[in-house]
């Protein structure tokens, strides 16, 4: 590691005279030189770039030449993948299933974005009894497994919630048999809002709480009531935050896989997304495997287009919070 010399001459200590273990790692990690870093992008990028390179080969080409050949034989690269993937009929159609994906992922992105922001709001700004333990018990959520509720979340979409009284024969209904999984993506949208709460909240909160406290005073004193500020004031300040959770939500919301098969088992195919129909695309004994990777890079293009519309509010938004005054 390198001293860095000040203007009289005098070095400076990287550690700024701190000589923890977790001073000394961060200093070794902030002397890692740029042409590493390029490098791990490299290896991490490579699996991908053979993936994309296959995408326009043919079956026989993918299982009998690497795909480095098409640099010497570029006349294996084709668009007969991408034709068939786009042109298949009835339930394996790819391209309802992005219409179905879109169905998803946008209001699973919208509904816990709405709630959390309000939710946020309050815990930041609202002063009432027991806010911080109940702020605790909510991002403590976080903990919670998908896996572990899957199955009670599906049964209580299709046969409600009955609760029955001890010692006598009475039942309850908390909640009537709704057959959720059958009535388009409705049961995906509601599992989806209530484990992405947990962490949009603990975001969008760290975030607000960081907002000048003198403009809320300044709203008061103009007679602003707590509506009217969140509208006017913390959703226009909360852009980069508010961004940020929206972009890992529809991230997360468009890529899922088992909460999608999980929720939409008895309803039509035709509500299936594209993970679904692409984990299917295969065939049997995977006489259709040449394919894969041609779809996967349909199912991929919306996320990265989202990604690169938003991303100067991406580090803004991760950084939420994360640095007092």
């Amino acid at each position: 590691m390198t001293a860095v010399a000040s203007e009289t001459g005098t070095p400076i200590d990287p550690l700024g005279g701190d000589t923890s273990l977790g001073a000394r790692l961060y200093a070794r990690l902030s002397s890692i030189p740029t042409w590493g870093l390029w490098l791990l992008v490299i290896v991490w990028t490579f699996p991908s770039f053979s993936l994309f390179v296959n995408s326009f080969r043919s079956r026989a080409d993918q299982r009998n030449f690497g795909f480095w050949e098409v640099a010497r034989q570029p006349d294996q690269l084709t668009l007969e993948n991408y034709r068939t993937v786009l042109a298949e009929e009835g339930a394996n159609n790819l391209l309802d299933s992005v219409i179905s994906s879109f169905a998803i992922a946008i209001p699973a992105t919208i509904i816990p974005i709405a709630f959390a922001a309000f939710a946020a709001y309050g815990f930041a700004w609202i002063d009432f009894k027991g806010r911080n333990w109940l702020f605790i018990a909510t991002v403590s959520l976080m903990a919670v497994p998908l896996q572990v509720a899957l199955i009670p979340l599906l049964q209580t979409y299709v046969g409600g919630a009955h609760l029955t009284v001890p010692f006598t024969e009475r039942t309850l209904t908390l909640l009537p048999d709704l057959d959720l999984n059958t009535r388009g993506g409705i049961s995906v949208w509601l599992t989806h809002t209530g484990f992405a709460m947990p962490f949009s909240i603990f975001l969008l909160h760290n975030y607000i709480t960081e907002l000048p406290k003198e403009v809320f005073e300044s709203a008061r004193l103009d007679g602003a009531g707590h509506f009217t500020m969140f509208w006017r004031l913390v959703l226009p300040l909360s852009v980069p935050a508010l961004a940020a959770f929206a972009i890992f939500q529809f991230l997360w919301t468009w890529n899922d896989y088992l909460i999608a098969l999980t929720m939409l088992s008895g309803g039509n195919p035709v509500d299936l997304p594209t993970t679904v129909l692409i984990a299917n695309l295969a065939g049997d004994f995977g006489r259709n495997e040449h394919l894969l990777p041609a779809g996967a890079f349909v199912q991929a293009f919306f996320p990265l287009l989202v990604f690169f519309s938003l991303q100067r509010y991406f580090v803004r938004g991760l950084l939420a919070g994360s640095v007092k005054g």
